[in-house]
């Protein structure tokens, strides 16, 4: 029988069958597991929650669900046995692959269904920040290659050892290595990707080319094995030695075989996404590389041309070098990974340059001779896919590069000088970057970028005067509000997709209230420049960081779920304001990692309360903060858990962590600023707190050790513990 026909026959025998329906169903509801159970998208962004973990959920039970219904069909003709018939009837091979064909069609089938399901669900659930291609990027690729991937493998299994139960077992090890074993690397957990968060205002094309990536190296990987099983289906009698030996005949099936895993392989060792920097992060040796004898650099100029398409960025840089030694000499650079660098030259002429394969903190060392000359100018032209760390690549996206958005941080900006000092003390530095029309360009610092040139093809060119060895760019579609406060001119940027968010939030007002009580009750930010803080709102990051002139936002804090978070404010507009006291207890103010109730939240919701209460009045503030901090501490007090902790110890982990942080936050945002409320009382009212928390906000900082303790507050107070003891 011909394989066309042969194949509609298989299809719709398969999908007469219940057995598959039921596997579809099922596979149609485990994104449901993504809202409840199984959240490894642990960001707290709106299509992290409703977007990427249903689609990773349904991915990691369909993968699962097709495997097993692979191995109940695949062991269908051995159950009933008339396998013997079926194979005088049809050649085993090519039922096996007729049936391989019906597996696929059936699974993509399933993923259809799944993605018209739910489509009206996560529309519902993310809100103003929906974006269909994102969801079906995120379908497709989260679950959708995931069903074929657990065919492939049950299958091969099946085919190698033609026995059921083997074949589960093999798939259980599989699935199970990849969920535990294989969860923190991003390259063989082929059932579950790293996908830590998704962005709502801005793309996220870096983290789908890398799942991409991921699935199809193993795509060809489980194609390539399944290949080789497929040789050694049973045929004329013959066992797997006999059958593969006879399968072989035709050259090119396991040249077809051995060509998918190569690919595979090459696909596995040349991945273009993650770097190869030194796990050891305590090893810094780019910094510790002698400074030239006789050689200054009085300049350095970049012209950067992002490719937003592609996710790459050429560019051309050129340093001025002042060489009084007499030699030569050889300057070192730090450079992406991910760029070659195509060409150095010297006052015009091509000199020898190397980029070492040793790499750290993302960076690789470029050499390039200089000549003897007094004064030179060395040009370095470079491009390429910026990698990623790989002591963070579970945690990848934060080198994306689109037309909605980019951050370009030092050695992948331009090629970061390592061992000459500057002239006079500067580095002195001219930045230019082509942008789409859409973009703004936002140094992170005082620096202010303007657009200098128009193109024909809608790009802009930006220019911006900096000082360093490197630098920071952010660029986006953003809006920017400016805002007078505190004395001080406020830019405040965020994505354009969460207009409508920021809007119904009150940001504009929000960070006039926030700037206006914390620089009067506590002082001006240390971070802002001549008057002057850009306030920007970055792809999701997992926190915030601070420099002069400029402050970043993670729009993790700033998602619709976060800004209806109670137990940071009443309403949306006091979660921005809890928000952005972290300016101050917590950039301006850094805090060691919480160990107990201790940590930024504790004053920064204490603040929040302090604000509110002067917006509003005071029974408004008790009712809605100290009331509810209150009840959250009895609570807490009454929990099983709190008050038999034996049992808490004895659950399984994934629950008693579950658990821990539901207590821990409790502590840091209820009992903490119920503590604090109470050490205002002691030391005589909100003026004596006030004056306590300026001096504390303006201490002069340990540079070993810069954190403000709880030991530091307690003592500013005259106070012990044990005086603020809430019993």
């Amino acid at each position: 029988m011909k394989a066309i026909p042969l194949f509609s026959l298989e299809l719709r025998r398969l999908l007469l069958s219940r057995l598959t329906w039921l596997i579809a169903l099922l596979t149609l509801l485990s994104p449901l597991a993504g809202l409840t159970l199984y959240k490894p998208a642990s960001a707290g962004t709106m299509l992290s929650m409703y977007l990427a973990n249903p689609a990773l959920a349904g991915g990691a039970a369909g993968g699962v669900l097709f495997g097993l219904l692979a191995v109940f069909e695949l062991d269908r003709a051995n159950r009933c046995r008339v396998d013997v018939l079926v194979d005088a009837a049809v050649s085993p091979l090519r039922m096996a692959l007729v049936r391989l064909l019906a597996l696929m069609s059936g699974a993509a089938l399933t993923l259809c269904l799944a993605m018209l399901v739910w489509l009206p669900v996560s529309r519902g659930l993310i809100g103003a920040v929906f974006d269909g291609a994102e969801y079906l990027l995120a379908y497709a690729l989260f679950m959708g290659l995931a069903l074929p991937l657990g065919i492939l493998a049950a299958s091969s299994a099946y085919q190698f050892a033609r026995r059921a139960d083997l074949s589960l077992v093999a798939l259980a090890v599989f699935a199970g290595l990849s969920l535990s074993v294989w969860a923190d690397d991003w390259q063989l957990c082929w059932l579950n990707p790293c996908v830590w968060a998704l962005s709502d205002d801005f793309s996220n094309f870096r983290i789908f080319r890398s799942v991409a990536w991921m699935r199809l190296t193993w795509l060809a990987a489980l194609t390539g094995v399944w290949v080789l099983s497929w040789l050694c289906i049973r045929q004329y009698g013959k066992g797997l030695l006999g059958s593969l030996a006879r399968s072989v005949r035709r050259v090119y099936r396991p040249v077809i075989a051995l060509a998918l895993l190569a690919c595979s392989g090459t696909a596995y060792a040349a991945q273009p996404m993650v770097d190869q920097s030194n796990p050891d992060q305590t090893v810094m040796s780019f910094y510790d590389l002698p400074y030239l004898d006789g050689v200054v650099c009085s300049g350095r100029a970049a012209q950067v041309f992002p490719d937003t398409a592609a996710g790459t960025v050429s560019g051309r840089a050129s340093y001025q070098f002042h060489n009084t030694s007499g030699r030569e000499q050889t300057v070192a650079f730090g450079v992406n990974p991910g760029y070659e660098v195509s060409s150095v030259q010297a006052n015009g002429r091509d000199v020898p340059f190397s980029v070492g394969e040793y790499q750290e903190y993302n960076e690789a060392m470029l050499k390039a001779h200089i000549p003897a000359d007094e004064d030179v100018e060395l040009v370095v032209e470079y491009g390429g896919f910026p990698r990623e760390d790989r002591n963070i690549s579970v945690m990848q996206g934060g080198a994306e590069i689109s037309d909605e958005y980019l951050c370009l941080e030092n050695a992948a900006l331009s090629p970061r000088l390592l061992n000459v000092l500057p002239d006079e003390g500067m580095w002195p530095t001219t930045i230019e970057i082509t942008l789409p029309g859409s973009m703004t360009a936002i140094p992170f610092g005082a620096s202010r970028a303007e657009a200098v040139t128009e193109h024909q093809d809608g790009t802009i060119t930006w220019r911006y005067e900096d000082n360093g060895t490197g630098g920071i760019l952010y660029a986006g579609d953003y809006i920017r509000e400016d805002i007078q406060a505190g004395g001080i001119a406020i830019e405040l940027y965020y994505g354009r997709k969460h207009q409508t968010v920021m809007e119904a939030a009150g940001a504009a007002d929000a960070v006039r209230t926030v700037a206006g009580y914390c620089t009067e009750h506590y002082g001006p930010l240390s971070f802002e420049a001549g008057g002057t803080l850009k306030l920007i709102q970055s792809r999701v990051a997992g926190g915030g960081y601070a420099s002069d002139g400029a402050s970043l936002l993670d729009e993790a804090d700033f998602t619709a779920v976060n800004l209806s978070d109670d137990g940071k404010g009443a309403v949306p507009g006091e979660v921005m304001i809890h928000e952005l006291v972290h300016q101050w207890w917590g950039l301006g103010n850094m805090f060691d990692v919480a160990a107990g109730p201790w940590s930024a939240e504790g004053l920064t919701v204490y603040t929040t309360y302090r604000i509110v209460k002067d917006l509003y009045d005071e029974d408004y503030a008790q009712k809605n903060y100290v009331e509810s901090w209150r009840q959250a501490v009895d609570d807490y007090n009454l929990n099983f858990y709190v008050r038999n902790p034996e049992y808490l110890a004895a659950l399984p982990e994934e629950q008693r962590l579950e658990i821990t942080g539901s207590l821990a936050f409790v502590r840091q945002y209820c009992e903490m600023p119920l503590k604090i409320l109470k050490a205002e009382e002691l030391v005589g009212g909100e003026e004596a707190m006030d004056r306590i928390l300026h001096d504390l906000f303006n201490r002069e900082l340990d540079p070993m050790y810069p954190y403000l303790t709880y030991q530091d507050f307690l003592s500013a107070c005259g106070l012990t513990e044990e005086d603020l003891d809430l019993a």
